[in-house]
């Protein structure tokens, strides 16, 4: 959810419109056992759970424009839409199907994607999934198929004409290798006695539309499908998916190709991110070896959470999450790096208002040396960083614009206009430095947009010169008295802070 954000705060500040959608998929067997073994109705069962992870994304700062449950009806009536379309375009079609199933995986793999293995528990032998690890088991039964074995080559000639569609590449690989080793026909039903928690199939109510069909309408769900054209507000096709990596088959084969057999045009691209481990394993509540995230974001801060997560989360590979490495890159980049940097241009001894207004109109093709490479290098960063967004790469990104916080540190810190006794010649490292305080404030409001509203309003930042077109040099020329001055905030979670510091230390600014 905090990637999808940040990936939409940036088209907004590219001054774009952009929407975010993310919600809640309630419905399958997996959900169905979970109720019965928390001895609670399906549907009460789904209102607390999808409960929860809206309060999540309220507390993570996320600004979702569409929560989306897939037990509305409204989305039901999208599902089962689709449904009759592809039954009248002759791609589905009733069978016996017998393979093995993944309850935990809503999905059936076939005799070369499941291995055995002796459970460490029990000492019992049982299949599990190859890919997932999760065990399946031997399953019979009468259900509608999608014929997907035939969109195969149509597949493969849009993925080679789209190389970069998903994100990253290796992923892109996996997919056109899977493909390439043949598709089978998939299972889009199961019987309703054995799955009653789902949508009926329209045309026989003894079915259930299997949950993947279901959950993945949502994204079109949101634009007003089956209603189009769609309202000028919603967006199709979808500029990015933003998926975890283990749901990559669902999203990067059986979705396009629905949408395909359907005559819907394809998402643009698709990120696919890793994992998060704890202690180099995989997260898991039963073993108790995974993290309340609600928990974290009021021990942190909800910017100090989301910080670390963009910066030491994984596209590629899986991060582990350590609470002593939270701390640590909170204190080098929020605290030491930047909200050090916004104390020292404002120190007693500099005059930052002054700095801009005499700096600010300077040529400055014609500075000294070192000013010269810092300037250079603040003209280039929110190119570098445009240009990792672009990729769907912001955790390099976000690497590229706190580059440039820790080189004005040492800029600074060896220019020393403090201990120059001429205010007219503290003025160009003050500025510099200054611009890029700004400058970084300016492209961290997707990351962290609570804290940078703070950092700009204390440097008398305009809101309406908030926009990417303002991060350059020289980009706002009136700025340097603070709108909100050194008064003290209010920090999250309802806990103070020390006066006037922006980041104050995790283990010193809070109270107990």
């Amino acid at each position: 959810m905090v990637l999808a954000d940040v990936l939409k705060r940036w088209q907004l500040l590219l001054g774009r419109e952009a929407l975010l959608s993310t919600g809640t998929d309630e419905h399958g067997m997996k959900i169905q056992q979970a109720a019965a073994m928390a001895n609670t109705p399906p549907r009460e069962f789904c209102d607390m759970i999808a409960g929860t992870f809206k309060n999540l994304a309220i507390e993570a700062n996320v600004s979702y424009d569409f929560f989306i449950r897939t037990s509305s009806p409204v989305h039901a009536e999208a599902v089962e839409h689709i449904w009759h379309r592809l039954q009248d375009s002759g791609y589905i079609y009733a069978s016996k199907h017998s393979g093995w199933y993944s309850v935990s995986d809503e999905t059936f793999y076939p005799s070369s994607g499941v291995t055995s293995v002796v459970d460490a528990r029990s000492g019992r032998k049982q299949k599990v999934s190859i890919e997932t690890q999760k065990v399946v088991e031997w399953t019979e039964e009468i259900n509608y198929h999608f014929r997907l074995s035939s969109l195969a080559p149509q597949l493969l000639e849009f993925y080679r004409a789209n190389p970069d569609w998903i994100v990253p590449h290796a992923r892109y690989k996996e997919v056109i290798a899977a493909v390439e080793s043949g598709l089978e026909d998939l299972s889009i039903s199961r019987p309703r006695h054995r799955l009653h928690w789902g949508i009926p199939v329209p045309t026989d109510s003894t079915q259930t539309i299997y949950v993947w069909l279901d959950a993945l309408t949502n994204y079109l769900t949101n634009t007003a499908y089956p209603t189009w054209p769609p309202p000028s507000t919603s967006f199709w096709p979808a500029d990015t998916h933003v998926i975890g990596k283990d749901i990559l088959r669902f999203h990067a084969i059986y979705w396009p190709a629905f949408l395909l057999a359907l005559n819907l045009p394809l998402p643009h691209r698709i990120l696919t991110h890793a994992h998060w481990t704890m202690n180099h394993r995989k997260m898991s509540k039963s073993t108790g070896n995974a993290v309340n995230p609600f928990f974290a974001l009021n021990r942190f801060g909800v910017d100090a959470m989301r910080f670390y997560l963009l910066h030491e989360g994984g596209i590629a590979d899986d991060g582990d999450y350590d609470v002593r490495s939270v701390v640590e890159r909170y204190k080098k980049g929020c605290a030491d790096g930047l909200g050090n940097l916004a104390g020292r241009i404002r120190g007693r001894r500099l005059d930052l208002e002054r700095a801009v207004k005499r700096s600010s109109g300077l040529n400055m093709s014609e500075l000294p040396p070192a000013d010269q490479a810092h300037y250079n290098l603040l003209r280039e960063t929110p190119l570098l960083a445009a240009g990792k967004m672009k990729d769907l790469h912001p955790n390099l990104a976000l690497k590229d614009i706190m580059n440039a916080v820790y080189e004005t540190n040492k800029y600074l810190q060896h220019a020393a206009p403090w201990s120059i006794s001429h205010p007219a010649q503290q003025d160009l490292p003050v500025y510099l430095s200054a611009e890029a305080v700004r400058i970084a404030g300016i492209l961290l409001q997707p990351f962290m947009p609570g804290k940078m509203k703070e950092l700009l309003d204390g440097l008398g930042v305009r809101t309406d010169r908030r926009g990417f077109g303002h991060a350059a040099v020289g980009g706002d020329r009136e700025y340097g008295a603070a709108v909100v001055g050194r008064e003290e905030h209010a920090a999250e979670g309802g806990k103070r802070r020390r006066r006037g510091v922006l980041f104050p230390p995790l283990d010193e600014g809070f109270d107990e």
